[in-house]
């Protein structure tokens, strides 16, 4: 069946989202830059970010309970989300392309809310999508199949008609399950072949 629908995450697909790259730009020591990833980026409080369990504010004083980082420490890297993502232009770059084609375009990514909610304003590419869905506003998160059904129950897609890209392979296999065609990206900063290899055996 012809793919007529393409869904997208948005971390490291269409979003850089590096941040250990980030943290060696910015000269933090490398013992540093362990706590940080794993007290944060890699902490329970960053996945309930992401699932929309918490706040930004509750995550930084929870995580400050048990870090060796101080409060003001953690807040300022919370700080730095925004300048560790930027968008991956190639990537995005097909979308215009796809849209004049006649494919439906949609997003679903784990992300918090309130950070969401700054890029989807000052990131343009986001006209291009016809809908899309947050795991923070869901409160459901990839690879958890459920978040995959709402998406194909909230806009009457398809699965069968519907691929999607994501960066992690599990995410993938969870998309597959629901019935989806998939492509795994593993954070390529150009898809542009893979994706068009794909649409053509289709």
């Amino acid at each position: 069946m012809r793919i007529r629908n393409i869904i997208f995450d948005l971390g490291n697909v269409l979003i850089s989202f590096n941040p250990g790259e980030f943290l060696v730009k910015k000269d933090y020591p490398e013992n540093i830059r362990n706590i940080i990833m794993n007290d944060i980026f890699n902490s329970r409080e960053w996945k309930e970010l992401d699932n929309g369990d918490i706040t930004t504010p509750e995550a930084i004083e929870s995580i400050s309970l048990r870090s060796s980082l101080k409060k003001h420490e953690i807040e300022l890297v919370f700080n730095f989300r925004r300048e560790i993502m930027y968008p991956l232009d190639q990537n995005v770059r097909l979308l215009s392309g796809l849209k004049k084609t006649g494919f439906s375009l949609y997003y679903l990514s784990n992300f918090p809310l309130d950070t969401f909610e700054e890029i989807k304003n000052d990131y343009y590419f986001f006209k291009y999508f016809d809908g899309g869905l947050i795991s923070s506003e869901a409160k459901l998160s990839k690879p958890d199949i459920r978040f995959y059904r709402l998406i194909i129950e909230k806009y009457s897609l398809k699965p069968a008609e519907s691929l999607f890209v994501d960066d992690i392979p599990v995410n993938v296999q969870s998309a597959e399950a629901a019935g989806m065609k998939g492509m795994i990206t593993y954070g390529a900063d150009d898809i542009s072949g893979m994706l068009a290899g794909i649409l053509e055996r289709e």
